[in-house]
């Protein structure tokens, strides 16, 4: 059976990795592009994690304009009690403009059509846990979370969470109603919120999720920028920029090397160091196929050494 932790005040209790489907809903219409992505790969991919026991989704409207969300309701629909088996996680707020890009919209009316939407993709009549994307500058957080209490009141929506909300808007949105979880970048190459997000949470009994704790794949073995599709947005991502892309190479070899005298790969590493820390509830592990969901249970059931972790340190000399 795979670790689990209790999600902040709720009565979830999760596994400490979960199905991360942004690359999922990857497509040409997509800025952040992870290059072609065949649906039945996906689904089976989900099917395979849940199959180990990860028992959670996180998703979102943005990842694809709705694919991921479709990928994900076709795919538990599929799979014989694959809603009862998993939580699902999703998201709201981050809608695409005129230009192809996207903005924060956190209105009342705005969220209670965006919620129709992604029950309707996701082919459930509840989300498990419904999550602010991204803060919105223009909407008072107040108002918006209010709307928030109102759809777990009426059984839409089980729990609510944030999504890369600074602490301000956070204590502001505790005012209203409880914030069960935070999910916020933090990996190897992002560690910004050790600082004040990860104490804050601690202090106040918020679960902790990591996105992209693998640094979009830079932090897994074999990774080469000269191998992905042209319209890879890792191609333009800071890591693969060089000075650092270099610098970080020369890191990866040495992370590698610790994780392999532990029988691990790098990607592995990665995740349990991500998992070290007391207020990291789980982490968020992209993935695009089989193969990738059976490797997503490796960063569990070891703990890395203080020896180790000076290890690391000493090789992050791109950090």
């Amino acid at each position: 059976m795979l670790e689990m932790r209790r999600l902040g005040q709720s009565e979830l209790s999760i596994t400490r990795v979960g199905i991360g489907t942004a690359p999922m809903g990857s497509s040409a219409g997509w800025w952040v592009n992870w290059g072609s992505q065949d649906e039945n790969e996906a689904m089976r991919a989900i099917e395979v994690a849940i199959e180990m026991g990860v028992n959670w989704i996180d998703t979102a409207p943005f990842y694809g304009w709705g694919r991921a969300e479709e990928i994900v309701g076709k795919a538990l629909r599929r799979l014989e009690g694959g809603r009862d088996k998993v939580f699902i996680f999703t998201k709201c707020g981050t809608l695409r403009d005129a230009q192809g890009g996207d903005y924060e919209d956190h209105r009342s009316a705005t969220i209670r059509r965006e919620v129709e939407e992604s029950l309707r993709r996701l082919q459930t009549d509840y989300i498990d846990l419904y999550q602010f994307h991204d803060p919105d500058p223009r909407t008072p957080i107040e108002e918006s979370w209010a709307t928030m209490q109102e759809l777990i009141r009426e059984g839409k929506v089980r729990y609510g969470g944030l999504s890369n909300h600074p602490n301000e808007l956070v204590e502001r949105a505790l005012k209203v109603g409880p914030v069960v979880s935070h999910q916020q970048q933090y990996s190897l190459l992002h560690r910004d919120i050790e600082r004040d997000v990860l104490p804050f949470a601690e202090r106040h009994g918020i679960g902790m999720l990591a996105w992209s704790p693998l640094a979009s794949g830079f932090l897994t073995d074999g990774f080469d920028l000269e191998r992905l599709e042209a319209g890879d947005f890792r191609r333009r991502h800071r890591f693969g920029q060089e000075p650092f892309y270099s610098q970080l190479r020369e890191a990866r070899v040495k992370l590698g090397a610790i994780a392999r005298a532990r029988g691990k790969t790098l990607a592995d590493l990665a995740i349990a160091w991500v998992l070290r820390q007391p207020g990291m509830t789980g982490a968020i592990i992209g993935v695009r196929g089989e193969e990738d969901a059976r490797r997503m249970s490796g960063g569990l059931g070891w703990a890395l050494t203080e020896a180790e972790l000076r290890e690391i340190e000493e090789a992050l000399v791109c950090r």
